[in-house]
Formats: C-alpha cells, structure tokens, sequence
C-alpha cells in the first residue's frame, strides 16, 4: 500500500509519497510513487501514484507516448499539452487504455484494476492546477470549492491535521511541515507505509523543480517530527481538563460548572429480557 499528498495553495504546490509496496506480510519492497515531468522555463508536472504497482507502472509507460485531439486535428503530448487540464485528460486516456489492455485478464484472476493517480504542476502561461485522476480515467480539480488537497492511498490517518491546519493561504514551507507530520501520522498507525519519503515543495511561477527532498530515516528534521509530535499531543492532551459528569441530570458537565444542553432524551435501559 502506499500514501501519497498534494496540496494546492497561492504560493505554489507541495507533494509528497513515500515508497513501500507489499504483497503479502513477507514482500516488501520500495518503488517510488512520484515521477517528475520537467523542461525547465516550460513546464513542471508531477505525478503520484496508488494502487497496483504493475498497473500504475504500465500506465506511466503508457504515458510516455499518449496523445489525444487537441482539437485542430494535432495530437497533443504532456510534453506540447498548453494546459493542465489536457495533462489531466492525457493521463485519463492512458488509465483507460491500460484499463482496456488488461482489465479482463485481471479480473479472471481476482484481482481489482486499483489505480489511483495525482497529477499537478504548471505550465508556462497558465496558473498552476492540480488533479486527482481516477481509475476509470475521470478526474476532479483541487481549488473547487474550497478543496485545496488530494491523498491517494492510505489517506485516513494523516487526514485530520491537514484539514485543520491547511488552506489555500497555508505558505509553502508550512503546507510542507503538514504534509510531513500527516504522513508521520500514517506511518504510526500503518505499517504497509514505510520509507524513504519522497517531497517536491515548488514555488508558483519558477517552472523549476529545485525543492526536491528524499526523506530516510537519518533525515535529522524528519527524526525531531516523529519523536515531538507525539510528544506535543500529548502535552495538549494532558492540558485539557477530564469531563464530570452529572448523573442525576445525564448532563455533560465541565470544570467550569456549565452544562451542556442534550440533543436527545437520555437513553432508556433495558432491565430485563421482558423489559
């Protein structure tokens, strides 16, 4: 299993994915989930990946040389797309024909087409976007309605600090320290998430991608995250006073004295089998 984050944000756009694979408890090995697209002064893509590793591997061979109409009659690559939004439609025609390749083999033998992909970045001349592409080929946009983020993968348990800590104002630097502590948060409670951690942090508007990071378990920031975060929820967790409650009334009361008001009517007991 794998998980995987991308932020979209004003000052540019944060991914982050760490790279174990595993089939079965004994066959554990390491593949990047990330891969750069860059011409430097055109174009920056990035892609993330979940699901089948032999699936998204193929559909990023597939990638290599998948065109669409472009709409005069001239096939468009991710290397001559001038949007974003081709990119993403680029990607989706690869996830289909893989799709229509292999999915009939693949269900004869029980196993799922599972493939799920981010794919973000900027191109000269647009603003940067980000997509969350689907294994049917279909995909959604960050920055609708509010969403300013897409996880792939095990996203449940790094998912709570992104949502109350990140917006579409967060800075870069920031945004990275979130996704950071989100993936540390995943890989407590997941062991089919491991290491080495791959962060690209790139900066609207460069069309370069300079902040690229591997993460291992010598990285010295990365080592002060896991030992002080756990640390700090507990210190909070510490701070905040054990709740009293009132049993006459079924009331919630705290420290202070007040009590809350019920949205229900407390519940009734069951005395016996004839109750």
């Amino acid at each position: 299993m794998t998980y995987c984050v991308a932020m979209r944000l004003n000052a540019g756009l944060v991914f982050l994915s760490d790279s174990r694979t595993n089939a079965g408890l004994d066959q554990i090995s390491t593949f990047r989930k990330m891969t750069i697209y860059e011409r430097e002064g055109d174009r920056v893509l990035v892609m993330l990946s979940a699901g089948n590793l032999a699936i998204t591997q193929a559909v990023k061979q597939v990638l290599s040389s998948e065109t669409i109409d472009g709409g005069d009659g001239k096939p468009i690559t991710i290397w001559t797309a001038k949007s974003m939004f081709d990119v993403a439609r680029i990607v989706g025609s690869a996830v289909r024909k893989v799709h229509a390749r292999d999915a009939d083999a693949l269900k004869k033998h029980g196993i799922e087409f599972n493939c799920s992909l981010i794919i973000g970045g900027q191109i000269q001349g647009e603003t940067l976007r980000l997509f969350n592409v689907y294994a049917a080929g279909n995909f959604v946009e960050a920055g609708i309605d509010g969403v300013c983020y897409f996880q792939i993968g095990e996203s449940k348990y790094g998912k709570p600090v992104i949502d109350r800590v990140v917006t579409p104002d967060t800075p870069l630097q920031e945004a990275a320290k979130c996704a950071l502590i989100s993936m540390d948060s995943t890989l407590k409670s997941n062991l089919s998430v491991g290491l080495p951690l791959d962060l690209l942090v790139y900066e609207a508007d460069s069309l370069q991608a300079t902040q690229l990071i591997n993460i291992d378990e010598s990285n010295a920031y990365f080592r002060m995250i896991r030992s002080s975060w756990g640390q700090r929820l507990r210190d909070v967790f510490d701070s905040i006073p054990d709740p009293s409650w009132d049993q006459a009334a079924s009331n919630v009361q705290t420290h202070t004295g007040a009590k809350q008001s019920q949205a229900m009517n407390p519940i009734n007991k069951i005395a016996g089998p004839d109750a």
